[in-house]
């Protein structure tokens, strides 16, 4: 029998049982401080000893992370992630520059193997240029703050029918044949989302007055100038994020007018309404590829296994571990996500499964994130799998594609088959203006850090209005419109991190068109490139993977238009 026990790195610096507090952390911090290096040998000796502190630091931390987000109303859970945020992280940061200090200036970091280390070195470079110790105390005061998001999120619901429901769980009936069924649910929704409006507006407020002011000591203009800096973005600039934005206006938007003509003539609407926008304009019930949470897991080892005995087994692992935790609840933090577990070389798998087709996509998208924790794992120093967005985003949205081809172990209806396949590839193209809306907006708000509620509120609705306002009449609805963007998570809790989507989702495409041409050699390619961790450039992961890291409107066309045809395939 397979053994599917996960079993962490053995420590050889740090004792097996560590107490996280600060008084048994910073001798180890002090002495990697003090530690005289005589030799290349012994300063790699210093890396690796460095790597596994903080490996087990950040698996501590995602502990605390993944605890809270499964229950946002157990006040310990908060507290203790807290506790990591406000006593262990500001102590450790200024440690962390004094430590990247001594490599910077070691002598002997001239003697490493410079192929193996310049993507490492040019972050911690970055790093020490960025580095402010009075933004130690702000950037503390934001992580605690930004949790405020899902506190309030996590604890909507709405009633329908006499029956209380998450938000997540209230959506589905957003794919309801029934018209008046979708409007009661999406107005009861959007009822629901309103009624925070203001604290999540005061919310966000506060939160982008730490910002600025962070990227003020930082010596910057604004936040998005200093954020282009911090998530290392050293591949494109600001300027190519607006050429990004005006490919998608030029060769998505007409597309999903197209699409939102066909669905208008289909459902007989003289206006599609917000409500009408989910719903199968084949006039069948909404896909049904699951019943709950136990079965999304097993029916997914079944398709990653379809793909290769390895990725199979990977979500095999984390199963026997317990590592997901899928069902939709209430008190639940929103949202999905992929948390790498450092030490274990292995990840957690969160999400709000409410038996929909969308929490195919998202398990298959977390489960691409899952494969890159594991096939990365065993690459030497920590910093090595900090991976930029846009390869990790690779991973998962690829993964959303290739494994299409084993979508029949959700659906044993070939027709359901077939609608899920062309739901999918319409929500390719449905990402690329969304990523661009929120990108756009995000430029705008850190760089008019000035602005009130009221004026963003505005601005929403005037960068929006381009990319067709999802191509719904929302003229009785302006209230819910202008405050759409408070339903988009990163804003609060990561910001910036947005781009990513639209470049990884391009890359996707290509990795998948490369995968329909020669199916082996597809697969070998993207696994080689996920392989590489962030060792190399983005370019070269890219190119690793066999694709352009490309985001021109030449290449947008090229690649809308082979998702155009493989649509039309399955007319």
């Amino acid at each position: 029998m397979k053994n599917l026990k996960i079993s962490k790195k053995p420590r050889t610096y740090i004792p097996v049982q560590l107490d996280v507090k600060w008084e048994t952390l910073e001798p180890f911090f002090n002495e990697l401080l003090k530690r005289e290096i005589h030799s290349a040998i012994e300063l790699e000796k210093w890396l690796r000893n460095r790597s596994e502190l903080e490996a087990a630091l950040e698996e501590d931390f995602a502990w605390r992370y993944i605890r809270m987000t499964c229950d946002t109303t157990d006040e310990k859970l908060l507290n203790d992630f807290q506790f990591f945020a406000t006593e262990i992280e500001p102590k450790i940061a200024p440690f962390n520059n004094e430590l990247n200090k001594k490599f910077i200036e070691c002598s002997f970091s001239e003697e490493l193997d410079k192929d193996k280390y310049f993507v490492y070195k040019r972050g911690i470079k970055k790093a020490l240029e960025l580095f402010r110790e009075e933004n130690i105390p702000l950037q503390t005061q934001i992580q605690v703050e930004q949790q405020k998001y899902q506190a309030i999120t996590g604890s909507m619901t709405v009633k329908l029918k006499d029956q209380e429901y998450t938000l997540e769980q209230a959506s589905v009936f957003l794919k309801d044949t029934d018209r008046k069924v979708r409007q009661e649910a999406w107005e009861a929704i959007t009822t629901r989302r309103l009624q925070d409006k203001d604290k999540l507006d005061d919310l966000f407020n506060g939160l982008l007055k730490l910002r600025h002011q962070v990227a003020l000591n930082a010596g910057f203009e604004n936040f998005r100038d200093y954020m282009f800096q911090a998530l290392g973005r050293f591949d494109y600039t600001p300027k190519d994020c607006y050429k990004f934005h005006e490919a998608i206006e030029r060769e998505i938007v007409p597309i999903m007018s197209d699409q939102a003509h066909k669905r208008r003539n289909s459902l007989g609407l003289d206006l599609l309404k917000p409500w009408d926008m989910d719903v199968d304009i084949s006039g069948k019930p909404a896909l049904k590829p699951f019943k709950n949470g136990e079965e999304l897991i097993e029916k997914s080892i079944k398709c990653f296994h379809g793909l290769g005995l390895y990725i199979g087994e990977r979500l095999e692992i984390m199963k026997a571990n317990g590592f997901f935790d899928v069902d939709s609840r209430k008190g639940k933090a929103p949202g999905g996500y992929n948390y790498p577990l450092a030490e274990s070389g292995a990840p957690f798998i969160f999400m709000n499964s409410a038996g929909t087709f969308r929490d195919l996509t998202t398990m298959v998208h977390e489960g691409g994130h899952a494969i890159h924790t594991f096939i990365s794992a065993d690459l030497e120093l920590n910093d090595f799998k900090h991976l930029p967005s846009e390869v990790a985003e690779l991973a998962s949205m690829s993964m959303e594609l290739i494994s299409m081809d084993h979508w029949d172990e959700f659906f044993d209806n070939p027709e359901d088959l077939k609608r899920a396949k062309k739901d999918q590839l319409k929500d390719v193209l449905k990402t690329l203006p969304w990523v661009a809306v929120v990108d756009q907006f995000q430029h705008w708000i850190y760089t008019n850090p000035d602005h009130t509620s009221k004026q963003r509120a505005e601005a929403w609705k005037e960068i929006f209005e381009p990319f067709g306002n999802n191509f719904a009449d929302w003229s009785e609805h302006s209230e819910a419109l202008e405050n759409l963007w408070q339903k988009q998570l990163h804003i609060f809790e990561v910001p910036f991190y947005y781009i990513e989507y639209g470049i990884a989702q391009l890359g996707a495409i290509a990795v998948w068109k490369n995968y329909k041409s020669n199916p082996e050699k597809g697969l070998e390619k993207y696994l080689k490139a996920l392989k590489l961790g962030y060792t190399k450039t983005i370019k070269e992961i890219y190119e690793t993977a066999g694709i352009e890291f490309n985001f021109s409107a030449s290449y947008v066309k090229e690649l809308a238009n082979f998702v155009k045809s493989e649509l039309e395939k399955l007319e």
